[in-house]
């Protein structure tokens, strides 16, 4: 055997005992919980839908705190996390302070589970099943959910302040904050799509009903007027969808093309590039339902923590 030969026994016995002996590296499995926790979705499912059965509202609430939670650091929990003297909390960010709620329901899911299962769900993965569990007790899609995430101890005020888009966004604003997530503008159209449910405060459409805008009806804007003065009423709550507003469907995106999106950030989705996507949902529900079970998955796996990352919360409000 020649000199060659040796070599090449040598190359392929190091090339074979790396693919054998390589350690598999952690990633999320539909089934993770299966062994270690197998009722962990049914007691979750169980919490929020009580939750839900008490306030229909609470569904849009628990989606949004998903969303805000998984565009800053990814899916992490950090948003849960209370003020503390090594942690700034994102709830007191601007898109979060005075509005973002449902905390207490994520808790209470989490207690859930912990009682069958002590120390195995992270609160990361209680709030992702939440979500999806959410938009099915309001009649939306439901899709598979990979599990596995961990839980940060830390997290980032000013990064919630920073990458979370806000209700006067411009369209090319709204593209590159989801892009910067690794979403698409398909993605990005199905996902405002979860304001078919839930309210948003006077505050963040004041501008736009009192703004005589060419791109707001005129019938709609007086209406939302009533229950949203120029000066006061800042919390004054209005229905991001006035047809069903508690019914997960598409009727957000025939608002928007009669002009009646509540938000700026809504509206500004019928021009442009997103124009033609925001028509096929309004024709199309079955497309609307499909694009966004993909992009509430694809959205769940932003920047997971996974195998010796983060921790297990015992709660989901601090560190253990």
């Amino acid at each position: 055997m020649g000199r060659f030969d040796f070599v090449l026994i040598a190359t392929l016995l190091f090339v074979f005992s790396n693919i054998l002996f390589k350690p598999c590296e952690a990633q999320l499995s539909s089934t993770f919980y299966d062994t270690r926790c197998p009722n962990a979705t049914t007691v979750i499912r169980n919490s929020i839908r009580q939750a839900i059965s008490r306030e229909r509202r609470m569904a849009a609430s628990i989606i949004r705190l998903h969303f805000h939670d998984c565009f800053v650091q990814g899916c992490d929990a950090s948003l849960l996390l209370d003020d503390s003297s090594t942690i700034q909390s994102e709830k007191s960010a601007g898109p979060n302070a005075g509005s973002a709620r449902g905390f207490e329901v994520i808790e209470a899911a989490k207690l859930a589970v912990e009682r069958a299962c002590p120390g195995i769900v992270s609160c990361a993965d209680v709030l992702t099943l939440a979500a999806r569990e959410a938009s099915v007790a309001v009649s939306g899609p439901s899709w598979t959910v990979r599990l596995g995430r961990r839980d940060s101890t830390t997290a980032s005020r000013s990064l919630a302040n920073s990458d979370l888009p806000g209700p006067g966004s411009t369209l090319a604003q709204l593209i590159s904050s989801f892009s910067n997530k690794g979403l698409s503008e398909r993605d990005m159209v199905a996902l405002s799509g979860a304001h078919t449910i839930g309210q948003a405060q006077c505050s963040l459409f004041r501008a736009r009903i009192y703004s005589n805008g060419s791109d707001i009806d005129p019938n709609f804007a007086s209406t939302r007027r009533r229950n949203c003065p120029q000066t006061g009423g800042n919390t004054n709550l209005a229905p991001l969808d006035l047809v069903t507003p508690n019914s997960f469907d598409n009727n957000y995106y025939r608002n928007l093309n009669l002009r009646r999106g509540l938000l700026q950030s809504d509206q500004i989705l019928t021009t442009g590039s997103s124009a033609t996507i925001v028509s096929e949902f309004s024709s199309n529900p079955s497309a609307f339902s499909t694009a966004f079970a993909n992009a509430m998955i694809r959205m769940g796996e932003i920047q997971p923590l996974i195998g010796t990352n983060g921790i297990i919360r015992r709660v989901c409000n601090a560190i253990n």
